[in-house]
């Protein structure tokens, strides 16, 4: 699994998302994504748990779309 790293929108800004990480096919992201808010109180284990993608490995997922 390939991890691809690009830039909160700036509608994730706004609604305070400090973090998101999507499972993907494809270099954009998938169906689900997973948002970290800067209140969120377990917020640094949350973003460690999502950046380790290793279970997927063998899955159909090649990518890790995480937008910091």
């Amino acid at each position: 699994m390939k991890k691809i790293y690009k830039k909160l929108t700036k509608e994730q800004r706004e609604r305070g998302v400090i973090f998101t990480s999507s499972l993907s096919e494809s270099t954009s992201e998938g169906g689900v994504i997973h948002e970290v808010l800067a209140n969120d109180d377990d917020r640094n284990e949350t973003i460690a748990r999502l950046k380790n993608d290793k279970f997927f490995n063998r899955s159909h997922w090649k990518y890790n779309v995480i937008r910091t």
